[in-house]
């Protein structure tokens, strides 16, 4: 399974941006996605799930700005993020629970899978 992630870039405060992270492979089903965030020097953090049947998680820190939606069919997850400030500055990575076929025609136990990262940089 590969978490493909996009979208990340350079927006100054108050701007908008929307990254998307599409999974691939032999996926039976995804219970939740989501976005977690690291900035330099922090651990990383949620900023938001989403499970498979639509209930969201978002972190405080970006209620009423971020907006997560997910396309069950494509296996993919997007997230809206509005009026940005510097300190969403962060690498941004997605996240997926993904239950996969097992050869003998069942399932095998579900594992998260992390994307690659994607840079989101916040200018004052």
């Amino acid at each position: 399974v590969q978490l493909q992630a996009s979208g990340g870039g350079l927006v100054q405060a108050g701007g908008s941006l929307r990254l998307s992270c599409a999974a691939s492979g032999t996926i039976a089903r995804i219970n939740t996605m989501g976005w977690y965030r690291q900035a330099a020097g922090r651990q990383r953090e949620l900023v938001v799930i989403i499970g498979s049947g639509g209930t969201t998680n978002y972190a405080d820190s970006v209620k009423a700005r971020f907006t997560i939606s997910r396309d069950s069919a494509r296996n993919t997850v997007y997230l809206q993020m509005n009026s940005l400030k510097p300190e969403d500055t962060a690498i941004y990575y997605c996240n997926a629970d993904v239950i996969r076929y097992s050869g003998g025609g069942g399932f095998l136990p579900s594992t998260h899978y992390w994307g690659q990262g994607t840079q989101v940089t916040v200018s004052s």
